[in-house]
């Protein structure tokens, strides 16, 4: 049985953000099915009738979990592509900060989302924009850099659909360890580019992520 997320006082009927952060929780652990009142209140310590001091409904909970996903994951990579870079390389590298830094990119949240939109028409919908706008994103920083309409393209969709795959494959897998990992993104920039990766570039990339000892 979980424990109580929050100590329980008298009268206090939570506020708005535990009740999103504690569907959230049940979302990527569990999926859609989980994320339901009754649950959501005995995870929290609080009566279920707190819940409506928040939220009209189960709907309107489902509404803000849909917009938190689409302004972390959504919002985040737009602005990634947008950030300064000199060469498209360092720039690509920027975006591989998204799936490096859970607080740019939440991969755990993308894949919950993905499964739940298989039986909700709406949110198909929505994904289906999300994807079209990132990699619309992506395509842009590439004609940024000089590269003709068509290979843009190109390269922004296997960027994209590189990482959704990979999402996929490691939601219930092994967990790549990092350092490995790391270690070879500078060559999926080249790849990703035809560019090579300059020394500084890498030296910058490595340094936003250092590897923990054990």
């Amino acid at each position: 049985m979980n424990e109580p997320l929050i100590e329980k006082t008298t009268g206090w009927r939570g506020t708005r953000e535990i009740w999103i952060e504690a569907a959230y929780q049940a979302l990527v652990e569990s999926g859609i099915d989980a994320v339901k009142v009754m649950p959501l209140a005995e995870r929290l310590g609080l009566s279920r009738t707190s819940f409506y001091g928040h939220f009209s409904d189960r709907e309107d909970l489902l509404d803000a979990l849909t917009t938190l996903w689409q302004s972390k994951n959504t919002g985040n990579l737009i602005r990634r592509t947008e950030d300064y870079a000199e060469t498209i390389t360092e720039a690509v590298l920027n975006i591989f900060d998204l799936w490096l830094q859970a607080e740019l990119f939440d991969s755990r949240l993308e894949f919950a989302v993905r499964s739940w939109a298989h039986a909700d028409a709406a949110l198909a919908k929505l994904l289906e924009e999300a994807d079209r706008i990132r990699v619309d994103a992506l395509q842009a920083l590439f004609v940024r850099f000089g590269y003709e309409t068509t290979y843009a393209s190109i390269r922004a969709n296997t960027i994209y659909l590189s990482q959704i795959g990979y999402i996929s494959m490691i939601k219930d897998g092994p967990q790549e360890p990092l350092e490995p990992r790391l270690k070879r993104m500078p060559y999926y920039a080249e790849i990703f580019t035809g560019r090579k990766v300059s020394d500084a570039e890498i030296a910058r990339f490595m340094a936003r992520h250092p590897i923990p000892n054990t």
